[in-house]
């Protein structure tokens, strides 16, 4: 029986309590509970520090915990494994404590670069890396890309005129439920050195809302007067009608003249949108506050 993540960090809250007083008293919940069954099990004699409401701890029955632990090449108490990767997990002893450890993709990112020949691998007209966010150099690049759909990154091209003002842009996808943490890290890394940051996406009040969480400074979407030609009612899901309402507060505090007023009253007066696979014409960044 493994020591039951919740029992180390009871055991742990302990150790720092010890070192104030001679003993400590805990009544019996689950943890205290599993710290006992492990005793047991491990032939450590709880003798007069148990009974049926409480055990008492005190520093001779932490150094068998310890001594057990040890011999089992597992992490001494006061040792987190919260956080840490598997690797670095498997350094402190050789039990793993998944629900605690850090994601393999927590700060993974895909990012696509220019084409990069690579011997035995057939020539794409971008490539597509999965990276660790602290290993890229934010200096080096011009302006960060955040694309929406993972389709549209796979096929996204900074070859187009709206975006020559920018010279080796960093683009990356949005990230979901395997690579969003990693992006998070991004972006907040990325706001902090003030460059332009375009959000490319679904022209739809959740895509919208999406970039101004990520402190997107620009959204790239065809010219309005495309999008008034071919938007439609028929993109405007139910779910996304609560995101509305913090649109219309940014839409009314924006000036009268700014160019994000056209979209967001074709989006929210006209009810019309369009995913980003369907956008055509000339594509534009437009500020967005």
């Amino acid at each position: 029986m493994n020591l039951p993540s919740r029992a180390r960090n009871g055991l742990n809250g302990v150790a720092r309590e010890l070192l104030r007083q001679p003993a400590v008293e805990k009544p019996r919940r689950q943890w205290v509970d599993d710290v006992v069954a492990w005793c047991h099990q491990h032939d450590i004699d709880l003798a007069s520090r148990i009974n049926s409401k409480a055990l008492r701890f005190d520093a001779t029955l932490l150094a068998q915990i310890n001594d057990v632990l040890e011999s089992a090449r597992i992490a001494p108490l006061g040792r987190s494994l919260s956080g840490l990767t598997s690797s670095a997990q498997a350094k402190e002893g050789v039990q793993e404590d998944k629900a605690t450890r850090e994601n393999p993709r927590a700060r993974r990112v895909l990012v696509s670069f220019a084409p990069q020949p690579i011997a035995g691998l057939a020539s794409e007209p971008r490539a597509i890396r999965d990276v660790d966010v602290l290993g890229l150099k934010l200096s080096a690049f011009s302006a960060l890309i955040q694309v929406e759909n993972l389709d549209s990154f796979y096929e996204f091209s900074t070859e187009q005129p709206a975006l020559s003002g920018y010279v080796n842009p960093l683009v990356v996808y949005r990230g979901d439920s395997h690579y969003g943490g990693g992006f998070a890290l991004l972006a907040d890394a990325w706001h902090k050195t003030r460059r332009t940051h375009i959000y490319a996406g679904d022209f739809d009040v959740k895509g919208v809302t999406l970039a101004l969480d990520s402190n997107a400074t620009h959204l790239l979407l065809p010219n309005i007067e495309w999008l008034i030609q071919n938007a439609t009612p028929l993109h405007v899901p139910a779910e996304q009608f609560p995101y509305q309402r913090r649109l219309r507060k940014h839409l009314a505090a924006l000036p009268s003249a700014h160019p994000l007023r056209e979209y967001l009253t074709l989006l929210l007066e006209k009810q019309r949108g369009l995913k980003q696979q369907w956008f055509g014409g000339e594509m534009g960044c437009v500020v967005l506050s």
